[in-house]
């Protein structure tokens, strides 16, 4: 307590100038903390939510404002990152999958060997919302579709295993420092300084009119038809489709940028986000459309 007391006394003591110097020194500080990673934001997973929620089927919004009664007061939009707030290390794979560099065809034995990356965990949540569970499971099932569907639909999510999708990458961003895949997880949508609201009424409406790189079909299932197929001529799965296509979205000249990120690189790439954000909310109203029928 003494120590604490002498501290607080000579802090009283410092001139205006040294109080300055000692702001402006904590500023630097906090500026050079780590950017927190969470796949596109809270208010990325929010916006692909709210897309979802004004596409849904009568049926589908019916059962799934049944199960959020179960937690009064919880929306789509407010379960999106109950996912990242719940991660814990028999999950924490769920929320990406790794390619190698230069092969973004998706392969279950190389990529997903044991089920525990993005791909499988969608596929198995939408299965167990599809199915007779309980009402908790289901809802516990919606929580991880939400979230995930987002998440797979983040380019760096489906990167490349030799970075750890990104995570390897030192960057600084606008004097932070940060990593390429914790920057593209939050900064880039930050860095847009746009509302949440404003955001997801201006996606819903310029609908797929958006240009950029990447597939920009605004039908999941046109995007489907037009994607690779299996060798069997089979159609890849929602999952399957978006983390190739988050793939091949890293693959792209100038997508890792030099080691200072300015506002060129960020608006190069917000048509882009902009597109995967729509493209995530479709696919997530046409899977939650299909598990309840």
């Amino acid at each position: 307590m003494a120590g604490e007391l002498k501290q607080v006394r000579q802090i009283e003591r410092c001139s205006v100038p040294q109080l300055l110097l000692l702001a402006a020194w904590l500023s630097l500080l906090l500026a050079a903390l780590p950017i927190p990673a969470r796949a596109w934001g809270a208010q990325g997973h929010q916006v692909v939510a709210n897309l979802a929620q004004a596409q849904l089927s009568a049926k589908a919004k019916r059962e799934v404002d049944r199960l959020l009664a179960l937690e009064p007061g919880e929306t789509l939009a407010s379960i999106s990152t109950w996912a990242d707030e719940h991660r814990s290390p028999a999950t924490a794979a769920w929320h990406y999958v790794n390619f190698p560099k230069n092969s973004c065809s998706y392969s279950a034995e190389r990529d997903c060997p044991d089920g525990q990356c993005v791909v499988a965990a969608i596929d198995r949540q939408r299965d167990i919302l599809a199915s007779t569970a309980t009402d908790e499971a289901r809802l516990r099932a919606l929580k991880y579709l939400v979230h995930l569907v987002a998440d797979v639909h983040q380019p760096l999510h489906a990167g490349y295993a030799e970075d750890r999708g990104g995570n390897s990458y030192q960057l600084q961003a606008f004097m932070r420092g940060s990593n390429l895949h914790a920057f593209w997880d939050s900064g880039l949508i930050r860095a847009l300084d746009q509302d949440t609201e404003v955001m997801t009424a201006r996606l819903q409406a310029t609908g797929d009119k958006a240009t950029g790189s990447g597939n920009e079909l605004g039908d999941p299932a046109k995007a489907r038809s037009q994607g690779a197929q299996r060798p069997s001529g089979t159609l890849p799965s929602v999952a399957v489709q978006a983390a190739e296509e988050s793939c091949r979205i890293v693959g792209q000249p100038g997508f890792y940028p030099g080691r200072l990120v300015d506002m060129p690189y960020v608006q190069r790439f917000a048509p882009l986000i902009e597109q995967r954000l729509r493209l995530a909310g479709a696919r997530l109203a046409e899977l939650i459309n299909q598990a309840i029928r």
